[in-house]
């Protein structure tokens, strides 16, 4: 029997996804970091603005410690190469950090109440999902 190290189409879908996912994180954080006139629109309530606006520092830190090692990640997966997992595993330790703050610190569940809670359990989903298939990818030989 011979087993076969080159990945299967999911494998380059799933990639290609993740590098798109973790660019839209890369550019909402700089929407943000930069206070762009964009990132004002998509807040037309002056009090959910005011909120974002005044995002402690270390909550910005980990927003971009997780985006850009997610997209990082995301390049050494489609390169193939085994350093995707542990660069996967600090964005999502600090995507857990960040959410954890968005959810229960910031006042965002007094403001959107439950509903509060829905983009950061995709997001943190999401994570968890690539980073499972990052390993599974690995167990199969598809990254060296």
């Amino acid at each position: 029997m011979t087993t076969s190290h080159k990945p299967n189409i999911w494998f380059w879908v799933l990639s290609i996804i993740a590098l798109l996912w973790n660019a839209m994180g890369v550019n909402q954080y700089l929407q943000q970091a930069y206070n762009t006139d964009t990132f004002k629109a998509m807040y037309p309530d002056e009090k959910v603005l005011e909120m974002a606006l005044n995002t402690p520092s270390w909550v910005m830190a980990a927003f971009a410690i997780a985006v850009f090692s997610g997209l990082l990640g995301s390049i050494f997966l489609l390169l193939r190469k085994k350093i995707a997992k542990p660069v996967f595993i600090v964005s999502l330790v600090t995507i857990i950090i960040q959410m954890f703050y968005n959810v229960f610190m910031s006042g965002a569940m007094d403001i959107y109440g439950p509903g509060a809670v829905i983009m950061p359990i995709m997001v943190i989903g999401f994570a968890v999902f690539i980073l499972w298939y990052t390993k599974k990818s690995a167990t199969k030989g598809w990254l060296s």
